[in-house]
């Protein structure tokens, strides 16, 4: 094929390119890089440095996959436009119009999201990513339903807050309006016209393939770089994140978006879908600028699956994808039909995805070039320093000669909250250990009530915080979830159905006053009052129940040889006996 005048342009730009990423990888520290240029409809330039397999020495090539993290948003944007353009969906209509199930914290979300607000991040609900994070047995549809728990931080539109889980909404909403799971549709509509044979969405489908990348980063108090496990519990947050991929198929993909949705002649992507994944939908702030002086980017603006910025400039449209160990960016200038595609391996690299791109498009347009490099290492550098620091000092805060107020049994149990799920803690030899997901760490008492995980190097440290009811036990945990402080309730054992069957009846006070326990459709106990609002009866402990509004009120059903007899209400006044009639 030959090249147009700009391709040739572009190769003499890019003469001493190879000593500037070896450069940067030896700066970083780095394990491998791999970067893509398309230029109009051509993938001009594809080329690894470094290595896919660090330990190996394997050498990183455009034919390695990675996972491209959340540059799958698009996809999804995409995928939901295409439903648009079918009648299914619209982008400014409320979501519920289209799909009466889904669930929000309040009616005023319920009649007013749309879907260009889930896939804006402008809904004013936070990231709640741990809902989600090594949660292996989790379903799109349980993010799906446990939306309406979500409680939004500021007013709809507000804000602009990332939100992965909406994406994951969003690619079930696709499932039940198209009948085909995300996936199906995707590789359908997307990745079988786009030619991307490749790409997969599970680690478990690259690993069977022969070339693809593995994880390493640095430690965060060394520079030895290790191995770190890859991410696998995609398939519940798959559309905000799970697609598997390397730079020669992307770049099918980036030619399509830069080229009006024409890949190879045809019309892959309806022209009016990529037009509206590019609408402004929410400003963000220029953080650079403001705090660092970095102006360079400018005004950026969310659409739906990408972002808009002036870049020196020149308009540019990008997005950047992260997931343990990996780092993608996706970009090209609109006007000039000009794309890049960078991955890095390391966590520690996250910045060079923006640091090579940006240096690129200098290059490209014949600019000066900005140390983007230095900027951030010096940053990435004081950073760490500052973490290594901080971890030295970790428990000054800790008031000495206190113990536990229970015993460490008291403490183990089932945990749950709405939007969360299940927190188990569980002894393990003579240590009380936390178990969120797949994330399971040993914890150890730091004073009072108060127990606190191993510093994991890739987890962090948690603390939590044990609460007691007013009846003297543990019953709570409260501890600090992505962005506020969240309680989980301990859950009380499962009644049989047919002992709440036998539990349901007619119980009569001590001055004569009837009133009902009934059993709903719900499997709960409900007590019913003439004129007074129904009490969920929350399973406690053996036959005793609670009531959500008074944690100081017991209700006990007293069974005498199989039989119900009498209901107790113990509250701090006193015991009351109500017969069963």
């Amino acid at each position: 094929m030959q090249l147009t005048t700009q391709q040739i342009d572009i190769l003499k730009n890019l003469q001493d390119f190879d000593t500037y990423i070896d450069k940067l990888l030896q700066d970083w520290n780095a394990p491998g890089v791999g970067i893509g240029i398309v230029a109009e409809d051509m993938l001009l330039f594809a080329k690894g440095y470094g290595y896919r397999n660090y330990e190996e020495k394997l050498p990183f090539t455009p034919k390695t996959l990675f996972p491209i993290g959340s540059n799958t948003k698009l996809f999804t944007s995409v995928a939901a436009g295409m439903l648009v353009e079918e009648g299914k969906l619209t982008w400014d209509k409320p979501i519920r119009d289209a799909v009466p199930a889904i669930r929000f914290y309040n009616n005023e979300l319920n009649n007013s999201v749309t879907l260009r607000d889930m896939l804006g991040h402008r809904t004013g609900i936070t990231r709640h990513d741990s809902i989600w994070y090594k949660q292996d047995f989790l379903t799109r549809k349980d993010i799906f339903d446990r939306i309406q728990y979500m409680k939004p931080e500021v007013s709809l539109r507000e804000t602009f807050f990332y939100n992965n889980n909406m994406y994951a909404a969003v690619g079930y909403i696709i499932e039940l309006l198209s009948g085909k799971t995300w996936e199906e549709f995707v590789r359908e509509k997307i990745f079988k016209p786009l030619e991307m044979h490749s790409t997969v969405y599970l680690i478990s489908e690259m690993l069977k393939q022969s070339d693809y990348g593995v994880p390493f980063t640095e430690k965060r108090d060394s520079n030895e770089i290790y191995q770190i496990p890859y991410y696998e519990e995609t398939e519940a947050v798959a559309p905000a994140g799970a697609i598997v991929s390397n730079i020669e198929e992307m770049s099918h993909w980036l030619a399509a978006l830069m080229n009006d949705g024409i890949y190879l002649g045809q019309q892959v992507i309806p022209s009016n879908v990529l037009k509206a994944t590019l609408e402004p939908a929410m400003a963000q702030p220029n953080v650079l600028g403001e705090t660092r002086g970095w102006w360079e980017l400018l005004n950026p603006i969310y659409g739906m699956g990408r972002e808009t910025a002036s870049y020196r400039g020149h308009l540019l449209t990008y997005h950047g994808g992260a997931i343990d160990g990996f780092y993608s960016q996706m970009s090209f200038l609109p006007q000039k039909k000009l794309g890049v595609i960078v991955s890095t391996i390391g966590n520690h690299c996250s910045f060079l995805i923006d640091i090579i791109t940006y240096n690129l498009y200098e290059r490209l347009l014949d600019i000066t070039q900005t140390p983007w490099s230095d900027r951030w290492l010096d940053v990435r550098l004081k950073t760490k320093q500052a973490g290594k620091e901080a971890r030295a000092k970790a428990g000054e805060n800790k008031v000495s000669n206190t113990t536990p107020s229970h015993s460490l049994n008291d403490y183990i149990g089932e945990y749950a909250n709405p939007v969360y799920g299940i927190l188990k803690i569980e002894i393990n030899d003579s240590d009380l250990q936390f178990n969120l997901g797949e994330i399971k760490l040993p914890l150890s008492h730091f004073h009072y009530d108060r127990f606190d995980t191993s510093d994991d190097e890739l987890y962090g440290k948690w603390s939590l915080n044990f609460l007691t009811n007013s009846q003297g036990e543990v019953n709570k945990v409260a501890m600090s979830i992505d962005m506020a402080e969240v309680i989980f309730t301990r859950q009380a054992k499962t009644l049989d159905s047919q002992l709440l069957k036998q539990l349901a009846g007619t119980y009569e006070t001590p001055a004569g006053f009837k009133l009902q326990v009934v059993l709903k459709e719900d499997d709960f106990l409900y007590l019913v009052l003439p004129g007074q609002p129904e009490e969920k009866l929350i399973p406690y402990k053996n036959l005793t129940f609670q009531i959500q509004r008074f944690s100081d009120l017991i209700l006990e059903f007293v069974l005498e040889n199989g039989e119900v007899k009498a209901l107790k209400q113990i509250d701090p006044s006193g015991e009351y006996v109500l017969k069963r009639c």
